[in-house]
């Protein structure tokens, strides 16, 4: 739908666009990033800001025993052929989901190494002298690769998501901040983002002298420019996971847990922690230092941006504006800085964004000002994507374009603005009818958080007390009040509406006939903040005094 009204910013980014004959120039990727985190005995709530605006948000039980990459040695309940998968007892009360894909080539390695360190067979960690059995075929059927009752060890892919159970892999792997250890292969990968030819070749050299033999190696975007000794050092921790893993596989009865995932705030440290970080912010001492310990394994530079914010009576969401940013960004709609807004609609097959221009909807828009409310757009909608942890299929109607150049610039912006989100996700281009499909990876539920608040006024009845009546039950508190404080200075705080109506005209004005009544002056306060119905008295040091004391 077209738009008759062009923001500044609208024209600024209409006049670049076209002395660049609409070459999108993409945002520098260098932000000022934050971590405020609020840390109980029983929970972990973390949020992540990047230039102050809100653009991730982790809430964490400590009594998680399902997150995604913890290992465990399960067993095999039942096959499903007409699935081409298995379900596996982990421990939770829902049967893990184990598909014949998620099994990966290396299968017969995995149930082998397991048999034999439970029967006895193996007595080592090590796999040099592990001989490796042949690749299964990648179209085969799950009858032919897993035998019943058969133990297998498994990590998790996909934590516990409504009434589904967890969603399996045996493609077993160990993550660091810089490297990924994975057995049963010799393969050296290195991350595509690594973009120098000559630091490609240096990482792979190094992965390859340090790793041991039939372990493979994933060399991660933050490995770049790091020295031998750093990636030796991660190199040793991570094969110290595996040995721990097997001397717990060795002594572990199934179904059970043989290594934990860090938790939440040190999986996030390890996997986004940058010279970008301003700082990090936490409420809890123990946590903080928690935090100082870990940070000092590897990047022992970054522990002064750690600050424990002491306890003033205020949660630190609200001292940082983080619950604001929660309260205007989560709900059906999202609004932004021009005016335009989103509408989010989800339903069991898919998630659909409505791109709307605003109320001022016309026809002499023109292409320029249509492509920079849809650019605008797509930031937003990047953003709450990661905040939200949309999965799954999302469809997203932009504001009809016409120009198929303008359709090529909003596609790539997109890119650009999703390239710091970890989900794995695949765009798609606009299609003729305006709606462009994306795909995102999904591993944890969906972030849902109810921004609606109880009416104060009628706590959530529907109904309050007769307005006709509430001067009569003003009065009848201030009489409670002055009978109690008979010589102090009271002022009544209600909403404008009920001040003006006490305090506007001459006769017969409430206050006049207050102060005759009372033989004192009592003082009115219009609070714009305050519910109609709400009234409050406070004495002449603005203390509120409460009727039930």
């Amino acid at each position: 739908m077209p738009i008759d009204f062009m923001t500044q910013n609208h024209l600024i980014f209409a006049n670049n666009l076209n002395s660049n004959n609409f070459g999108y120039q993409s945002k520098a990727l260098i932000v000022e990033k934050e971590l405020i985190i609020h840390s109980t005995q029983s929970e972990v709530e973390i949020a992540l800001l990047e230039d102050g605006k809100l653009v991730e948000l982790h809430h964490e039980e400590t009594s998680n025993d399902f997150a995604v990459g913890d290992i465990f040695i399960g067993k095999i309940r039942k096959l499903m052929p007409g699935l081409n998968a298995a379900f596996v007892d982990i421990g939770h009360k829902k049967d893990a989901f184990l598909h014949y894909t998620d099994m990966g080539p290396k299968l017969k390695n995995v149930l082998k190494f397991t048999d034999s360190v439970i029967s006895g067979g193996i007595n080592t960690a090590s796999l040099d002298h592990f001989r490796i059995e042949p690749d299964i075929n990648k179209n085969g059927k799950v009858d032919q690769v897993l035998p019943k009752r058969q133990h297998i060890l498994v990590q998790i892919l996909k934590e516990p998501i409504g009434t589904k159970g967890p969603r399996l892999s045996c493609e077993i792997t160990i993550p660091g901040r810089f490297l990924v250890l994975t057995p049963f292969t010799d393969v050296i990968a290195v991350s595509k983002k690594i973009s120098s030819a000559d630091e490609r070749k240096r990482l792979q050299t190094i992965a390859e002298s340090i790793k041991p033999k039939n372990f493979g190696v994933i060399v991660r975007t933050a490995a770049e420019g790091k020295k031998t000794a750093e990636l030796h050092e991660e190199m040793m921790q991570m094969t110290a996971k595996w040995e721990k893993i097997f001397f717990q596989l060795k002594q572990a009865k199934p179904p059970a847990k043989l290594l934990s995932e860090l938790d939440k705030t040190s999986s996030i440290l390890r996997d986004l922690l940058s010279d970008q970080f301003s700082r990090i912010i936490v409420d809890d001492k123990e946590t903080c230092e928690s935090i100082k310990n870990y940070l000092a394994g590897f990047a022992p530079d970054q522990i002064k941006i750690v600050q424990h914010h002491k306890a003033t009576g205020k949660h630190i969401f609200d001292h940082f504006p983080v619950n604001r940013q929660v309260k205007a960004s989560f709900g059906k709609t999202a609004t932004m800085a021009s005016g335009a807004y989103l509408v989010i609609e989800h339903t069991e097959a898919m998630h659909v964004i409505d791109v709307n221009s605003g109320h001022k909807v016309g026809s002499a828009a023109t292409d320029d000002a249509i492509l920079a409310v849809n650019m605008e757009a797509a930031e937003e909608i990047a953003r709450q994507m990661r905040l939200r942890d949309l999965g799954g299929i999302i469809i997203i109607d932009f504001i009809d374009m016409k120009d198929p150049e303008h359709k090529k610039v909003l596609q790539k912006a997109m890119k650009d603005f999703m390239v710091k989100d970890r989900a794995q996700h695949t765009i798609l281009p606009l299609s003729k009818f305006g709606l462009m499909q994306i795909t995102r990876q999904r591993v944890r539920p969906e972030l849902k958080i109810n921004t609606a608040e109880v009416c104060v006024s009628c706590n959530g009845t529907g109904k309050v007390q007769p307005t006709v009546l509430l001067t009569d039950a003003l009065e009848f508190d201030l009489d409670a009040v002055l009978q109690t404080r008979p010589k102090g200075k009271i002022s009544v705080h209600v909403h404008p509406f009920v001040a003006a109506y006490l305090t506007k005209g001459f006769y017969p004005k409430r206050q006049i006939n207050w102060y005759f009544k009372y033989n004192k002056w009592i003082r009115i306060q219009p609070e714009p903040d305050y519910p109609l119905t709400t009234y409050k008295f406070f004495d002449e040091n603005e203390d509120e005094i409460r009727l039930n004391q």
